[in-house]
């Protein structure tokens, strides 16, 4: 099975990250899945931006002072707007940037029926373990850096089963063969962002990641492409 090729933030290169044009893009020169960021509006829905305060102009304006019709103004759609521009047939990995925003996303995935493949991120282990009896339906990654793990990366990858998480999404520069098998071991999934160049790209499918992260999706395709055995 070849590895998930998400689109950090769409196809942000060639479009403005987190628009519906970048992530109309990324499907379109073959990525697998999408990546985003979700913050809550000042109405309560989930909508896919990065940066929080947004700046137009010279000005900062943060997220939740405004309501969801208004930041569409901005080119931050809504969750449900991504789904009713491009379907539901691809992989959504979305950092939850607040916890109020989780409620929200899951909802939006839930009302499109594309639960099943939605890979709700957040570096608070916390946050995933209280939320995974709610959320049977939805994949459960817990992205963090490696120093932030502890000693052990077998106790982390156990607590990680233990608590129902699927997926530890590292930095590609923190995964290494031995790594990969450790947590794949445990039954967990091995997601590796920010794999920018075909070097690094190809390292991480030859280790056998699970999902790659890249800005630069014509070459993460061709890439991936590479080790398909009808290549």
């Amino acid at each position: 099975m070849p590895p998930i090729t998400f689109a950090h933030r769409g196809a942000r290169i060639e479009e403005p990250e987190n628009t519906l044009r970048a992530f109309r893009l990324a499907l379109a020169l073959g990525a697998s899945g999408l990546e985003t960021d979700a913050w809550l509006s000042a109405d309560g829905e989930a909508v896919l931006v990065h940066d929080n305060p947004v700046r137009r102009g010279l000005r900062r304006r943060r997220v939740g002072d405004h309501t969801a019709e208004h930041l569409a103004g901005w080119e931050i759609p809504r969750l449900a707007d991504l789904y009713a521009d491009v379907g539901t047939d691809f992989d959504l990995s979305i950092d939850a940037e607040e916890p109020g925003v989780v409620g929200p996303i899951i909802d939006a995935a839930r009302a499109a029926g594309a639960a099943d493949r939605l890979w709700l991120c957040s570096p608070d282990l916390g946050l995933l373990r209280r939320l995974r009896p709610d959320a049977p339906d939805v994949h459960l990654v817990h992205s963090q850096r490696r120093r932030a793990l502890g000693p052990s990366l077998e106790r982390h990858a156990s607590d990680l089963a233990e608590a129902g998480v699927e997926v530890m999404n590292l930095h590609h520069t923190e995964w290494t063969k031995g790594i990969v098998s450790l947590f794949h071991r445990f039954g967990l999934r091995a997601f590796a962002w920010d794999a920018q160049e075909t070097r690094y790209l190809r390292s991480m499918i030859a280790m056998g990641v699970d999902a790659l992260y890249c800005d630069h999706v014509e070459r993460m395709v061709a890439t991936v492409a590479e080790f398909s055995p009808d290549a």
